[in-house]
């Protein structure tokens, strides 16, 4: 009888399929290491890309940008992929180091500590170096993100001028030398997306060589790689700069060699798409 009551249950237990990954559904989060970015995955979606005449003047925002956020296109982003819920960490950074991976750079912490700390003083031939050791170690195409990409994932899902809406202060990011050091990954809210200090606490290396304006600019999520590439786009500001500098439509180029205590990056990983 005994034999026949676990033939019985083991005949009435579904047989299931392992569940999928990566997971392809929007808000997913999954990692493929114990020292790899946790992942979020980021639905299609449209958005405006660019800044309003109105939001420039009313937070005062430089007069150059006038033409650098303009002119506000749509942006039609087709396909799931998945982007970091944070920045990349000293934590992780080292780890790559010390896996025999980031060409052994060790960068300098502005002795305000390494662990959760998003690194900084990581130029752009440094992210990929990182890449480069994160995709080997996993087998999967890891990337920075295209500036639309980075647009789409720092907006949220919404269309105001920073991710919580369109004013800022200090209990919603680190900015304007309120804390005068970066903050430990996840210090603040996520945004609509799941996803942390995608503006604010450090700015972020994106794929992109930088165009004064958005005149031709890519419509499909791509990263416009056209022009001499002297420089590469930054997003998100970083703790240090003004409020208005930390705007999910604020961007600017910086020379690929640069290394400075308000950037890092976070990265991006195509997925199948369902």
């Amino acid at each position: 009888m005994s034999l026949f009551l676990v033939v019985a249950s083991a005949a009435a237990s579904p047989v299931t399929e392992p569940p999928a990954f990566p997971p392809v559904r929007a808000g997913a989060a999954f990692a493929e290491c114990q020292e790899c970015p946790e992942m979020v995955v980021i639905p299609p979606g449209e958005f405006v890309m660019g800044s309003s005449q109105e939001e420039r003047d009313t937070l005062g925002v430089m007069k150059m940008f006038d033409k650098m956020e303009s002119p506000r296109h749509k942006v039609s982003i087709g396909y799931y992929f998945a982007v970091g819920r944070y920045s990349i960490t000293f934590d992780q950074w080292d780890a790559c180091v010390a896996d025999g991976g980031c060409n052994g750079y060790s960068p300098d912490d502005s002795g305000w500590g390494r662990g959760r700390r998003p690194v900084i003083n990581v130029n752009y031939a440094d992210t990929q170096a990182y890449i480069s050791w994160l995709s080997a170690k996993t087998g999967q195409q890891y990337r920075l993100l295209s500036e639309a990409e980075w647009e789409h994932a720092g907006r949220g899902g919404t269309d105001s001028w920073y991710p919580f809406g369109n004013s800022i202060d200090p209990d919603k990011a680190n900015y304007g030398h309120n804390l005068d050091r970066t903050t430990p990954v996840g210090s603040y809210p996520p945004n609509g997306f799941g996803l942390h200090d995608m503006t604010a606490n450090t700015a972020q290396w994106v794929q992109d060589c930088h165009h004064d304006d958005y005149v031709g600019a890519p419509t499909d999520g791509s990263a416009w790689l056209s022009g001499d590439c002297k420089l590469r786009n930054v997003r998100g500001g970083g703790w240090s700069l003004q409020g208005w500098s930390v705007r999910v439509a604020q961007r600017i180029g910086d020379p690929p060699e640069a290394r400075n205590d308000h950037l890092g990056f976070r990265v991006a990983r195509d997925l199948p798409q369902p």
